[in-house]
């Protein structure tokens, strides 16, 4: 097998492509789009005719194993660039068509339009064994879905204009030879379309398998759960766009009696629906994956078919209802099911081995033949029966279309036993779709893409910073690797926003805090810690000891949010020890988010001594605020002291006078044995009293003996908390700390407001 493109020569492959895609589109529209159609209507075919014309795109496809014999001699762009010439060059025979009409042979007329389209589609059938292969070579890459999608809005957007440019010519009702003047600009560009392909590199050639016979294909397909699945409902989904695509044209001339002109502006909308799918599926493929949008354009092809069943008889005589109507069903019926089509192939590509994707493609397009053949030529015979037996246009109209509808149903039904191929599930695929922040955020993950330079990628990475999505992750975790420090710091800081982390961003992350010491490392432990990533706790408690004091830091905070109790031992080891004050503040924070009552003398030990640094004492105090399950009550105080050192007693004070007014008013609304309402009014009567003492003159003996006599059934804290906090009112080294004795009185304050609405 050859070796894959370079990225260099890759992008000169697709320009080359490029270039053969344009010249197809307009050959492609200009001889067997809706022109083609309309031709045949004007030279009154019936129903079972437009069928047998739309039957023979698909029954070309079952000449795709010539193909493949010819591939074992010849080049598959030789192939490709001959077929797509000579394809071209017989619809002169329906070039032709209109002068023997002139001459008064209709029947005649008709066989030469019936021979050129079926010979185009014949040789045509025959080329197509190249097609998958070589849009397979030039979508290799990260940007397969995208690329694929990208030839899909090309072809669209030309078949739009070329429709609407149809519709001017056909809408003042011109001679019939207009119609040879239009395909004989359509046999010039496919004969350009043929020349250009052959620059096309050669695709992969697959020598193990050119000796797979027919036969083998379909038992080595059907023996695969998920082949066969996938392609019983592609069956469905060809039947229905075949049909639907078709014969709303005969609908919109037979019922509602419009003119070419007035279709041909119709398709024009059909093309713009064409072009919105494919810039939808362009825009989402990558990101949501091919299965989901697959479904969602079916979905958008049967709610385009239910009016038609339900359409008043009564409406049909209204011009302008019946004209809005029209451009509804061909701008959804495109949108629907040329948008299913055009993602069920990227969606098939991505399910098949590269190296069997020549032999399967036969298959593939097997099904797509059978399904489109089989709807089209059944449904106008259905059509002509109806009508044959006396049923009106309207209501054999109405028929057709709900057997679509019931296919739809069946297809949606199967869509379960899809392979996801890695992409959202269909209500996550839709949850992406109706979010304006996760659409944003794609659309900065491409703009990221396209970035020319780091500057433009850290701006791109503050914008998902600040508007973070989940579907991100992928997009960021590509960034988190770069080698430029800044790009790599903005895209972890922006995957901290992101509200799930998948395993493969964990995996990252653990990655990075191992890898990236005094960078980015700490920011990534954050993160895990924050995210609940259980998996990393043995790498946290080795980087625990890291000399990035930064990166230890948010360690044994990540630790302390994961539950890892055994390792808070090893924490207060590492703050006692440490003389780096980030390090034991970041070290008091964890022991706080522990809520572990025997940490308060580590915590406390550090506050002996006037020598550490207000802000770390202040963490120290807030950590055991938090011990004591009382930190959201106390912050508030804890900001008033902090404003203003000078109002610690007057605070503390307030924190008594209110305790005591909730005891007072607690007790009278109350009825308790006298016993235990006397004891707490003796308790809240010399509160006042040794708290005073404490705060206004440091004397700590009093209110150290009056916090052991709170009595322990009503109390949240257990005998060690008043033990600790009893021996830290007596002790001179931490008396100098008027913040502490401010939230050791809270803290007794909120202990006898507990006592007083408890007690029974």
């Amino acid at each position: 097998m050859t070796m894959p493109l370079s990225p260099y020569r890759l992008s000169k492959a697709r320009e080359v492509y490029n270039i053969f895609n344009v010249f197809n589109a307009i050959s492609w529209n200009l001889l067997v789009g809706i022109i083609i159609t309309l031709f045949a209507l004007r030279l009154g075919a019936s129903p079972t005719y437009i069928g047998l014309m739309s039957a023979t795109f698909y029954i070309a496809l079952f000449l795709l194993p010539v193909g493949k014999i010819l591939a074992r001699r010849f080049s598959i762009i030789s192939i490709f660039s001959f077929t797509w010439t000579g394809r071209s060059i017989c619809m002169v025979f329906a070039i032709a068509a209109p002068f023997l009409d002139h001459a008064g042979h209709r029947n005649a007329a008709l066989f030469l339009l019936m021979l050129g389209l079926l010979l185009f589609h014949l040789i045509r059938g025959i080329g197509m064994i190249g097609n998958n292969p070589v849009l397979s070579l030039m979508a290799s890459g990260p940007d397969r879905g995208s690329y694929v999608t990208q030839i899909q809005i090309v072809n669209s957007a030309i078949g739009m204009f070329g429709s609407f440019l149809i519709a001017m010519v056909l809408g003042m009702e011109p001679p019939i030879f207009v119609f040879s003047i239009l395909l004989g600009l359509g046999v010039i560009s496919g004969v350009i379309s043929g020349y250009v392909i052959r620059k096309v590199p050669e695709p992969p050639r697959e020598e193990e398998n050119r000796g797979m016979k027919l036969k083998d294909i379909f038992k080595d397909t059907f023996a695969q759960n998920d082949l066969r699945y996938f392609l019983i409902i592609l069956f469905l989904v060809v039947l229905m766009s075949g049909v639907a695509r078709t014969f709303v044209v005969v609908y919109a001339r037979e019922v509602f009696g419009h003119g070419d002109g007035l279709i041909s502006l119709y398709s024009v909308f059909g093309g713009l629906g064409f072009l919105m799918a494919g810039m939808s599926v362009k825009f989402l493929v990558d990101r949501l994956g091919a299965k989901p949008l697959f479904l969602v354009c079916v979905i958008i092809g049967l709610v385009s078919l239910i009016p038609i069943i339900f359409f008043p008889a009564s409406a049909v005589e209204n011009v302008t209802g019946t004209i809005l109507f029209m451009v509804f069903l061909f701008f959804t019926m495109h949108f629907g099911f040329l948008g299913s089509e055009g993602i069920a192939q990227t969606y098939f590509l991505a399910l098949v081995p590269e190296e069997k994707i020549l032999d399967m493609s036969i298959l593939y397009f097997f099904i797509f033949g059978a399904a489109g053949a089989a709807g089209s030529f059944l449904s106008g015979l259905l059509i002509d029966l109806l009508l044959l037996l006396g049923v009106s246009s309207f209501v054999s109209f109405k028929i057709l279309f709900s057997i679509l509808v019931l296919f739809a149903l069946i297809a949606l039904s199967m869509q379960k036993k899809m392979k996801s191929l890695g992409s959202l599930p269909l209500s996550g695929a839709l949850e992406v779709i109706f979010s304006v922040r996760d659409l944003r955020a794609i659309s900065l993950l491409d703009k990221l893409n396209k970035a020319q330079d780091s500057q433009e990628e850290e701006i791109l990475l503050g914008a998902l910073h600040a508007a973070p999505s989940n579907i991100a992750t992928d997009g960021l975790l590509e960034r988190a690797r770069s080698p430029k420090l800044a790009t790599r710091q903005e895209a972890i800081r922006a995957l901290e926003k992101v509200q799930k982390l998948n395993r493969n961003a964990e995996k990252a992350l653990i990655e990075d805090a191992v890898n990236n010491p005094f960078t980015t490392a700490y920011i990534s432990a954050r993160i895990l810690g924050n995210r609940n990533c259980v998996a990393a706790v043995p790498t946290l408690r080795e980087l625990a000891f890291s000399q990035d004091y930064m990166l230890a830091g948010e360690v044994m905070i990540a630790l302390a949010k994961l539950k890892d109790n055994d390792f808070r031992p090893e924490i207060e080891k590492i703050i006692l020890d440490s003389q780096n004050p980030r390090l034991k503040i970041t070290g008091a924070e964890a022991l706080g988010l522990y809520h572990n009552v025997e940490s308060i003398p580590v915590l406390l030990d550090i506050m002996h001594g006037k020598e550490q640094p207000l802000h770390l004492k202040n963490e120290v105090i807030l950590a055991i605020a938090a011990i004591l399950d009382t930190q959201k009550k106390f912050y508030k105080i804890f900001i008033r002291y902090a404003k203003n050192n000078s109002l610690a007693a007057t605070l503390a004070m307030d924190e008594v006078e209110a305790a005591l007014e909730f005891v007072k008013a607690a007790l009278s609304k109350k009825k308790i044995p006298k016993d235990r309402s006397a004891a707490i009014e003796s308790c809240a009567g010399n509160f006042q009293n040794v708290v005073g003492n404490y705060v206004k003159k440091n004397k700590g003996d009093e209110f150290s003996a009056w916090i052991l006599e709170l009595p322990e059934e009503y109390s949240r804290g257990s005998i060690l908390v008043r033990t600790f906090l009893s021996e830290a009112v007596v002790d001179d080294g931490l008396s100098v700390h008027e913040c502490l004795r401010l939230l050791i009185v809270h803290w007794a304050a909120q202990e006898l407001r507990i006592w007083a609405a408890k007690a029974k």
